[in-house]
C-alpha cells in the first residue's frame, strides 16, 4: 500500500522520523555519560537535542496519522499502527517532561527522575520502531505498489514493469509462487 503523504515518490512520515530518534537516541547517550562525568557541554547538547527531536517528532507524527487513515479497516496493519502511534506519543510525552524537568538545571544538568524518563523513552522508542518496521516489512504500508528491483526513480519518464502500458515483467521481478525454493 502506498503511502498517502509523500515526496517524491517517498512517505514523509519514513523521511522525518529519522531525525527525532536519532537526536533522542543521541541525548541519551550524552546523559550517560554526564552520570559518570560531568560535562556542561553534553549535558547542553542533550537538552538542545531533546528540544530539536520533539519538534521534529510533531512534524513526523501528522504525516504519520495521514498515511494511518489509508490503512483498510479491521485489519492487523490498522491494530498495529494505532500500537505504533501509542507508542511514539508516549515517547514523545517522556522526552518532554525530561526536557521540562531539566530547563530549570543550571547547564540543564540531567538528574536520575529526567533520565529514567529518558531511558524508558529510549526504550519505548525502539518498540515504536518495530512496530513502524512491521507495518512496512512485513504488512507492506507505506511501500510503493511497483516496487522492485528495478523500479523507476520518482524523477524518471520510464513507466515502472508491468504498468498498464503492456511492457512484460521479467521472470526475475515476478513473485516466487508459494512453496517454491
Amino acid at each position: 500500500m502506498k503511502a498517502r503523504a509523500t515526496l517524491l515518490g517517498h512517505p514523509i512520515h519514513q523521511i522525518l522520523i529519522v531525525l527525532p530518534l536519532g537526536l533522542f537516541v543521541t541525548a541519551v547517550v550524552f546523559d550517560v555519560v554526564t552520570m559518570f562525568k560531568p560535562m556542561p557541554q553534553l549535558s547542553i547538547a542533550a537538552f538542545w537535542n531533546i528540544v530539536v527531536g520533539s519538534i521534529g517528532a510533531l512534524l513526523a507524527a501528522p504525516f504519520g496519522l495521514i498515511d494511518w487513515t489509508k490503512i483498510p479497516r479491521k485489519t492487523r496493519a490498522k491494530r498495529v499502527g494505532i500500537l505504533h502511534a501509542v507508542t511514539n506519543v508516549t515517547v514523545l510525552s517522556l522526552f518532554v517532561v525530561a526536557g521540562y524537568l531539566r530547563y530549570f538545571n543550571v547547564d540543564y544538568a540531567v538528574t536520575t527522575i529526567p533520565l529514567v524518563l529518558e531511558i524508558a523513552g529510549f526504550l519505548l522508542a525502539g518498540l515504536g520502531g518495530y512496530l513502524g518496521g512491521e507495518l512496512v516489512d512485513r504488512l507492506g504500508i507505506g511501500v510503493h505498489e511497483g516496487a522492485n528491483p528495478d523500479a523507476p526513480g520518482p524523477l524518471s519518464r520510464r513507466p515502472p514493469l508491468g504498468a498498464t502500458t503492456g511492457t512484460p515483467v521479467p521472470e526475475s521481478h515476478r513473485a516466487m509462487p508459494t512453496g517454491a525454493m
